[in-house]
């Protein structure tokens, strides 16, 4: 049973984190009239998240292990600037159980679900227990970590090849490994567990059934600590590079409304189940035939939390800052719509024509694309650096349209607009999956981005000729401009206003 919870007073919010996630919460936190403190390292002194905040403190040198990921550190900051309360963005400590607790042990207010949720829904192996006990269907395979690899043949031969090896400890496609036949088990347990004791310091790994070309379709929860869990719906984040997000969207395109419904009840039992509070988001592996299977609960704010922010029209960053604050969901279910369609696009500073080779250093030039329902989370201006240090994402374009075909159009005249110098960026890549037939018809799943189709988008990236392009718009203008003279308007007024927009 979930006891009242208490008013907690936030004046001022440290936020743990750096870049594009950083800027966001600063913003969410000036509007809401809370002030603000930055941590960043020795290679971020000159980040928009620096220069934005109120306060700003230095915590150490480049390296994660000796700034970002530094607990004490942190801590020590929050202390000697009087902080109330910790944002832990995504990433880094936002889902370290220990350091929430080390938080509320030290009288601040931790921006994020309790920590016995963080620890249940942190292991995959306790997590499908408990999904299990609560009702919420779960891929068929192990409740515990594999002791031996004779433990593991035995599973999979009850369970069936095709199986996947999990990490029990981790996320980010980090120590996974498919299986298809028997002989292929040893090598493949082998190279999972260690690559998860190298990830996440924890070698346990799992089984479970491999579906084949699923969809991984996420719903997104928000809960009080008084008891009342509501969904905002689904988003789709099938299209991923080494099973890393790059795309995403929402609604799902494939989704009929009763297994969307279905989906969205079932994530906020998962939540109940663990009696979570705040934004949290329950994800799921979405067969071919209709099935859907529990995959993993994430206790924090997504990386693609601004396309559901722009169909629903609630700010998640905010309304975790008021249930930190003890206050109860201002809406109920039946209040949240689900109007239009948002696209998001993650910009990293990769070069896809050389094997995806990261491309950090100075951005001299830079601008974002803008116009209506056209929203950029960035960290980067004109002037800034992307550091070797961290990951190379450079910023989320978001775009909402009135349908799919409105949202896609928009996306791509938005990509068109960006320029970023001095740089290799994903642009381009992106302009190329907005024109392939398979994206456009919605027919695409996890496996979306095969070699073949790297090989074949990466050689379709080429913009047109900008010439030919600026020829062909000076020609348009020219003929509708004739056009429009020579029809009068219905007030017999001739409607042509200028003559010429091209410069």
């Amino acid at each position: 049973m979930r006891m009242a919870s208490k008013r907690r007073a936030i004046r001022k919010v440290l936020i743990a984190n750096r870049g594009e996630i950083a800027v966001r919460v600063i913003r969410a936190c000036h509007e809401m009239g809370l002030a603000t403190v930055a941590v960043y390292s020795e290679a971020d002194r000159r980040s928009l998240h620096v220069r934005m905040a109120m306060e700003a403190i230095c915590i150490g040198p480049a390296p994660s292990a000796e700034s970002y990921l530094r607990a004490d550190r942190i801590l020590e900051v929050a202390r000697d600037t009087g902080a109330d309360a910790i944002h832990p963005g995504y990433g880094f400590l936002s889902e370290n159980a220990g350091f929430a607790r080390e938080v509320l042990a030290a009288g601040l207010v931790w921006i994020g679900p309790p920590a016995d949720a963080i620890d249940a829904m942190g292991s995959k192996t306790e997590s499908r227990a408990r999904m299990a006990a609560a009702g919420v269907p779960v891929v068929p395979g192990t409740k515990a970590a594999l002791e031996s690899l004779e433990e593991a043949r035995d599973v999979a031969l009850s369970v069936g090849y095709p199986i996947m090896l999990k990490a029990a400890a981790g996320g980010g496609g980090k120590g996974m490994r498919r299986v298809f036949t028997a002989e292929e088990l040893p090598s493949a347990f082998a190279a999972a567990r260690s690559e998860a004791i190298s990830s996440f310091g924890d070698d346990a790994v799992y089984i479970e059934k491999l579906i084949l070309e699923p969809r991984h379709v996420e719903v997104q929860v928000l809960a009080d600590a008084h008891g009342t869990v509501v969904h905002l719906f689904e988003r789709d984040c099938s299209i991923q590079r080494r099973n890393q997000k790059v795309v995403e969207e929402t609604p799902c395109p494939v989704l009929s409304p009763e297994t969307r419904e279905a989906m969205a009840q079932v994530a906020c039992r998962a939540a109940e189940a663990v009696d979570y509070e705040g934004a949290g988001t329950v994800e799921f592996l979405y067969g071919a035939d209709g099935s859907f299977y529990f995959l993993e609960m994430n206790t924090r704010l997504q990386v693609e939390h601004p396309i559901t922010e722009m169909v629903t029209g609630v700010d998640l960053v905010k309304a975790q800052l008021r249930v930190a604050m003890g206050e109860p969901l201002w809406f109920a279910q039946e209040d949240l719509k689900q109007t239009g369609h948002a696209i998001e696009l993650r910009i990293y500073a990769e070069d896809p024509t050389r094997n995806w080779a990261p491309s950090p250093g100075p951005v001299p030039g830079y601008r974002e694309p803008g116009g209506p329902w056209v929203r950029v989370d960035s960290a980067m201006y004109a002037g800034a650096e992307v550091p070797v240090h961290y990951d190379p994402m450079v910023a989320k374009l978001v775009v909402w349209g009135s349908d799919r075909a409105d949202a896609i159009e928009r996306s791509d005249r938005a990509l068109r607009e960006y320029r970023v110098r001095g740089i290799h960026t994903t642009i381009p890549f992106f302009r190329a999956i907005l024109r392939d037939p398979d994206f456009l018809a919605g027919d695409y799943s996890t496996a979306y981005l095969d070699a073949d189709r790297m090989e074949r988008l990466c050689r379709d990236m080429g913009d047109p000729d900008p010439t030919s392009a600026a020829l062909a718009a000076l020609v348009h203008t020219y003929e509708r401009d004739l056009a429009q003279q020579a029809r009068p308007d219905q007030t017999g007024r001739d409607s042509n206003r200028w003559k010429w927009s091209y410069r």
